[in-house]
């Protein structure tokens, strides 16, 4: 029944208009009454994301089954949860991506939507990575890189019509946020009593051509988390 009533309304809402769609009109469409519909529907809003519930539910399953080895690729696969619900029916998800953008309603719904996948991928990661200070940061800022990058990639795929595999460009976007994100978060080292409040240099060396030793100096405000830190050394290091 919640197939039927999500096929009529969108049959509808494509013939005539998603704000000139009734609800009255999906249940006389479907052949039921006013109840069944409010029994699977909230909102008109909800019968254009009529998987959105099932797919959340089992992302979190699936976040509650995986290990604590990889927390940034367990995000990473989470997400793709989404992409292959999209992926399995890709006339309606290039119908619904169109409506969506022709209808503020919507687009608004539809970023509601999107916002409770990140604070599931976000809820996982605290879990791993602590829910106070950096911890809590770190999970937010990943979630939300997971689920841009996830989203750069889907929606290349449904802007070109559904054509070719939506998974290249989703799996390019989320690799890259492995790379940044993958590597384990260092531990703050906690300042020593009465030191500065500008905090002593990193230093990293690596060994020169000539046999002199090539130094790398960088300068952080206190409170940076080390993570940040010993990123911004090996991306210097690695540039030089």
């Amino acid at each position: 029944m919640r197939e039927v009533l999500a096929q009529a309304a969108f049959q509808l809402f494509l013939e005539r208009g998603f704000e000139r769609t009734t609800v009255d009109d999906i249940v006389a469409r479907a052949g039921v009454g006013r109840r069944s519909f409010f029994r699977y529907f909230p909102s008109k809003e909800d019968a254009v994301f009529p998987d959105h519930e099932r797919c959340l539910a089992e992302m979190t399953e699936f976040l509650a089954a995986a290990d604590d080895s990889d927390p940034v690729g367990a995000v990473s696969d989470a997400a793709r949860i989404v992409l292959r619900m999209y992926a399995a029916n890709p006339e309606f998800s290039v119908q619904r991506y169109r409506l969506t953008r022709e209808v503020p309603g919507l687009r608004t719904y539809e970023l509601s939507v999107v916002r409770r996948y990140e604070q599931t991928l976000a809820g996982h990661l605290r879990s791993r990575f602590g829910a106070d200070g950096d911890g809590a940061l770190r999970a937010e800022v990943i979630a939300a890189s997971v689920v841009a990058a996830h989203n750069n990639g889907l929606r290349l795929w449904l802007r070109s019509g559904g054509e070719g595999d939506p998974e290249v460009a989703v799996d390019h976007a989320l690799a890259m946020v492995r790379e940044v994100w993958g590597r384990p978060a260092a531990p703050a080292t906690p300042a020593a009593p009465g030191a500065s409040a500008v905090p002593a240099a990193p230093l990293a060396v690596s060994g020169g051509g000539d046999g002199d030793g090539e130094v790398v100096v960088m300068v952080a405000r206190k409170g940076t988390p080390m993570w940040r830190v010993v990123q911004q050394i090996e991306s210097a290091v690695g540039e030089n």
